[in-house]
């Protein structure tokens, strides 16, 4: 099983996009995002897969809002997934030229923070994300 490129753009509700509410995702996953941007060795060494499909899915793929967010050129799990064949080299390009046409954090630390910012009190747009997230995730299983 290999990991595709991103879509043509990041999923309706990706934490690294600036138009989701804040407080969609749980805390670990909101965790997950700055250590991508620390130097290369210092990174995580896995590819971080779009939340609308499960990781070990036929149809997983790259994180559309993270590869726009990200130097994809520095970035260690992309340079890992290749060498171990998760990824073809075609994928790894394409992930790196990848280019969001919606407007995205700066930073895993600003989406981070974004997302955080309202978890402990969900607005009403955040809980009908979270609504339509678990369907279309039961929808896909």
């Amino acid at each position: 099983m290999t990991t595709l490129p991103p879509a043509p753009r990041p999923c309706e509700y990706c934490p690294y996009r600036r138009d989701v509410p804040s407080g969609v995702w749980d805390e670990s996953e909101y965790a997950k995002l700055p250590p991508y941007d620390e130097p290369t060795y210092a990174q995580p060494v896995r590819v971080f897969d779009c939340h609308v499909h499960d990781a070990d899915s036929a149809r997983s793929r790259v994180c559309g809002g993270w590869a726009g967010c990200h130097d994809g050129a520095h970035l260690l799990a992309l340079r890992i997934a290749v060498v171990s064949g998760a990824m073809t080299p075609e994928d790894m390009d394409a992930t790196i030229d990848y280019v969001s046409p919606v407007p995205l954090f700066d930073s895993g630390a600003e989406a981070a923070a974004h997302g955080m910012r309202e978890i402990k009190n969900r607005g009403p747009e955040a809980r009908a994300a979270i609504r339509k997230i678990r369907r279309i995730r039961t929808d896909l299983t």
